[in-house]
């Protein structure tokens, strides 16, 4: 893939329901990494770069999907997943995300309903999302350098990958453009 106005790719942001901090815990992270993973599968979509913040995550992502399907897939199989888990493990913070529908009484929410799409058309714009990316851990005062936070594509980028990286990138699907 050669990143162009023909062939862009999208800067994802979703924030948790009220901002609630819902991934302090890596165990949710690692939750919502996995659902990533899974509507990376499901969706054939191109995963470059990511970031699991405590109450948002950003994610650059490609592939033949509408950007409408392919958030669709990331929120939707990840909101899921952070559902289950919380029924299952922790019914008292299930209750903060509880909202009022007027036909069906309650329904939970994980994300926000209004997230940010950004089109990506360059290379130079990808790698100032990516770079933005991987600093948010750092600006957020949880980490002194991006490689440290485990839920972020910082590592991959800077060719210093775990053996078990929380999510995987499709890095390689670049036909860069040689300088």
């Amino acid at each position: 893939m050669r990143i162009s106005i023909d062939t862009p790719v999208y800067f994802f942001t979703s924030v948790a329901h009220d901002r609630l901090p819902i991934f302090r815990t890596d165990k949710l992270k690692k939750i919502a990494a996995d659902a990533f993973a899974e509507a990376r599968k499901s969706a054939e979509l191109l995963i470059l770069a990511y970031v699991i913040m405590p109450d948002h995550y950003h994610i650059i992502a490609g592939g033949n999907r509408e950007p409408s399907d392919a958030l669709r897939y990331l929120n939707g199989i990840s909101a899921k997943r952070i559902l289950d888990h919380l029924k299952e493990n922790a019914p008292a913070s299930l209750e903060k995300l509880k909202m009022f529908e007027k036909k069906r009484g309650y329904k939970h929410s994980v994300w926000e309903h209004h997230s940010d799409t950004f089109l990506i058309t360059s290379e130079s714009m990808l790698m100032d999302k990516a770079h933005y990316i991987h600093q948010n851990p750092v600006k957020a005062g949880l980490v002194e350098h991006p490689d440290d936070y485990l839920y972020s594509s910082s590592r991959i980028w800077n060719k210093r990958a775990l053996e078990d990286e929380p999510l995987k990138m499709d890095l390689d699907q670049i036909d860069w453009r040689r300088s």
